[in-house]
């Protein structure tokens, strides 16, 4: 078998460098690592002693029953949660104990699994919020609205307008968001992430509650955020042929645990995983 034959069989790991995928994408190294995490609420448990990591350009999902504590693993990445035990490395360094703000600054952005726009707010005005770490000026520059005041909100406009461009939401840019359909409202949020510039994206459940058409829809874009702005992605979903047409390689949560991990195949055969959470393997 020729080397070129392998690298379609089967993703070609190497801890250093990256990988291949089936498809000849490039996956670069490390840029997070997740070391031994423990978290607690009290005498609760909600992930215990788990590692994994995300590297350059991938799609990587986090999948397990309800309670698996897959949201608080999303949660302690982007730094609402500060894990007991563990620790985190971005970029080969040990990361401190941050405040989302601060997270937000190191180009990490995320979307909910509850919707949290501003309701009463314009679509543009909601993903316009999403381009507030890159402002520069003060309060009072931006009230006058003179000189760098000016310019910044023109330059930060101009990305705005084409993240809202590139998920074809530009007819309802000046509409409410308290007045759009839940479909429309995910991908606002996305935007908005997006509109950030992020090196890394968490979504948490950027499927639940849609159609199989808003899906497909979703499902489009973020290969697209993913291919077209090199965009490194770690989703939480439920729907596992979401998962596992998306995904690069899937961590698998159970009570806190780590069960699994590894490519969509390797996942779905995993005998622990199917007990678990997939019930039989997927096709």
């Amino acid at each position: 078998m020729s080397v070129a034959e392998q690298m379609t069989e089967a993703p070609v790991l190497d801890q250093s460098e990256g990988y291949v995928t089936e498809d000849g994408r490039k996956i670069g190294a490390v840029v997070m690592e997740m070391k031994n995490i423990t978290l607690r609420f009290g005498g609760v448990v909600a992930i215990k002693d788990i590692s994994f990591d995300i590297r350059e350009g991938e799609i990587r999902a986090i999948i397990g029953p309800n309670g698996a504590g897959k949201s608080s693993m999303l949660n302690v990445i982007s730094g609402f949660y500060i894990p007991q035990e563990g620790e985190i490395l971005y970029k080969g360094s040990k990361r401190p104990q941050m405040k989302p703000y601060e997270v937000a600054r190191q180009g990490i952005a995320r979307t909910f699994q509850n919707i949290a726009l501003f309701e009463g707010m314009t679509v543009l005005d909601n993903v316009m919020t999403g381009r507030l770490n890159h402002m520069k000026t003060g309060m009072f520059q931006q009230a006058l609205w003179k000189g760098k005041a000016e310019r910044e909100e023109v330059e930060n406009r101009e990305v705005v307008e084409k993240v809202i461009d590139f998920l074809e939401i530009q007819n309802i840019r000046k509409t409410p968001v308290a007045r759009l359909p839940y479909g429309l409202k995910k991908r606002v949020e996305l935007a908005r992430a997006l509109a950030a510039e992020p090196s890394l994206l968490l979504l948490d459940e950027p499927m639940a509650g849609m159609n199989v058409e808003e899906k497909e829809d979703m499902s489009r874009f973020i290969l697209d955020v993913n291919d077209e702005f090199g965009t490194t992605i770690a989703l939480i979903e439920h729907d596992m042929g979401v998962v596992m047409d998306l995904s690069d390689r899937v961590v698998v949560m159970d009570y806190g645990k780590k069960i699994g991990d590894g490519t969509p195949d390797e996942v779905r055969n995993n005998q622990d995983v199917i007990d678990a959470y997939l019930g039989v393997a997927h096709d």
